[in-house]
């Protein structure tokens, strides 16, 4: 609906383009609600795509007795691996005993529990690794040490974030990036919000997902006080050469009582992450103490050493979480709190803590508190991309005859089911156009461009892609000069 006067209507009015933001306007929209989600800068460009990419239960969560948040997140890693398995894969975890760290049956007890909470589930059960495996055994420094494994799931973060916002936009909603939420009041029975572009709506119901932001949302933009506090809590990662070969992750135990993740990440390893406070919502730069703590860790564990000059890249993300007066950052809960401001009018639904693994969870949770009813479908539908079949199957075989096995995997777990709309009729590399390096070639650029809101080269070779690590500096310019010079979409 729009009113004479020109300002557009809407059911619902989505404050931030994470995880949570794109997981609500997903479910919102398909319920038939007329969404409108806005956010300042490109989908997923904060704490969302600066996760440890995994989609897991939590198994430290279980010495802080988080029980529910455990088994809620092992649910919803079934959920999905079923409805995104292209850029939802399973992983091997390998956790080494350590001197001095949890003694071995209360590891092995830990392992059980969660192989318990999980329920029926697709992935293989949690087990003591036999001596005879030296694939997991020979990176490590000690490899007689006890070891035990269990499965959770490596997730494209940001892609993950990107493909709930295009399956809400194609249920009806509207994402506008590079679109700030400025303000907003009640006015009789809706919300009056204004926007950056001199751009004025309407809605029913605000959710505030804003993340790191969410308490500034509601205190200077809404003129609200917040009944909770959040927890600003920065997690820093790095990449460095790989530590070993083969596609298992290690759980490291550390001296202070936190785990630390080393990941397969293509040609190199990912570490992480951190715990440690953050000052400020967009305080989002590794420090030297981070950096050197990282390296560190690994270094207690694999025969490869690191030094913080071996770093490739880093990154960092502010984790806005529910503030429960842990002490330890560590300790914070990384459970999620959904607060209903109690003023009478239209509702406003802001969002505090959460994980990426819970996302799709919260939004159904959300919008039963908003009191929204409909077809809760998100469990089971595919995510764009996610609908494997046979036919997909043939066609990456038809594919295969004329593009690198590298690039083939590449694209296939980027974009599932939808490859076939971003290679178009090409039948060689020639059809795919323009060569920019890195194996991204011009046909996927214009998709990435016209249909999942790709507006910068940092969109597309830190969030879209990942390319970022693979380009040269003058293909990355090249990159950028060739965006600037296109019509603004």
């Amino acid at each position: 609906m729009t009113y004479a006067d020109g300002v557009d209507s809407f059911d619902l009015l989505i404050i931030g383009g994470g995880i949570n933001g794109c997981a609500i306007a997903r479910d919102a929209s398909g319920r038939g609600l007329k969404v409108l989600l806005v956010e300042r800068d490109d989908l997923a460009s904060h704490t969302s795509s600066a996760s440890s990419k995994l989609i897991h239960g939590g198994l430290r969560y279980l010495e802080q007795y988080e029980f529910g948040l455990v088994r809620e997140s092992l649910q919803e890693r079934e959920a999905m691996l079923r409805i995104a398995p292209h850029i939802v894969r399973p992983l091997r975890f390998i956790l080494p005993q350590s001197e001095g760290g949890r003694p071995w049956w209360m590891v092995r007890a830990g392992l059980l529990l969660y192989d318990l909470l999980a329920g029926r589930k697709s992935l293989p059960r949690s087990q003591t690794v036999p001596a005879k495996d030296e694939a997991v055994r020979t990176p490590l420094k000690s490899r007689d040490a006890k070891l035990g494994a269990y499965w959770d799931a490596w997730v494209d973060d940001a892609r993950l974030v990107l493909l709930n916002a295009l399956d809400a936009q194609e249920h009806g909603a509207e994402i506008a990036t590079r679109t700030e939420f400025l303000n907003a009041r009640r006015d009789g029975e809706a919300w009056t919000a204004n926007l950056a572009g001199d751009r004025t709506v309407t809605a029913r119901m605000i959710v505030n997902a804003a993340g790191p932001w969410v308490a500034e949302v509601l205190n200077d933009r809404l003129a609200t006080d917040a009944r909770s506090d959040v927890r600003l809590i920065k997690g820093s990662h790095i990449v460095v050469p790989r530590l070993y070969e083969g596609e298992h992750a290690y759980i490291l135990q550390q001296p202070d009582g936190r785990v630390v993740f080393a990941l397969p990440y293509g040609r190199n390893s990912l570490i992480g992450t951190t715990d440690v406070a953050a000052p400020r919502p967009g305080d989002l730069a590794i420090s030297d103490e981070e950096a050197a703590y990282l390296c560190a860790a690994t270094n207690l564990y694999f025969t490869r050493q690191i030094a913080p000059t071996d770093i490739i890249w880093s990154y960092a993300g502010v984790r806005a979480l529910y503030d429960d007066g842990e002490p330890e950052a560590k300790n914070v809960t990384r459970d999620y709190r959904l607060e209903l401001d109690p003023e009478p009018g239209p509702k406003l639904l802001s969002i505090f803590g959460g994980k990426i693994t819970t996302a799709r969870h919260l939004a159904t949770e959300a919008l039963e508190k908003l009191g929204v009813g409909g077809f809760k479908f998100t469990r089971t539908a595919p995510l764009p991309g996610g609908e494997m079949n046979r036919g997909f199957t043939d066609y990456l075989d038809r594919l295969a005859a004329w593009m690198p096995a590298d690039l083939l995997l590449r694209l296939s777990r980027a974009y599932g089911a939808r490859l076939e709309r971003v290679i178009g009729p090409a039948t060689s590399l020639a059809g795919l156009g323009r060569d920019f390096g890195a194996g991204l070639y011009e046909v996927e650029l214009r998709y990435l461009t016209e249909v999942e809101f790709a507006r910068t080269a940092e969109d597309v070779l830190w969030r879209r892609t990942k390319l970022g690590l693979e380009m040269t500096t003058a293909d990355q310019r090249a990159l950028a000069d060739w965006l600037d010079a296109r019509p603004a979409l």
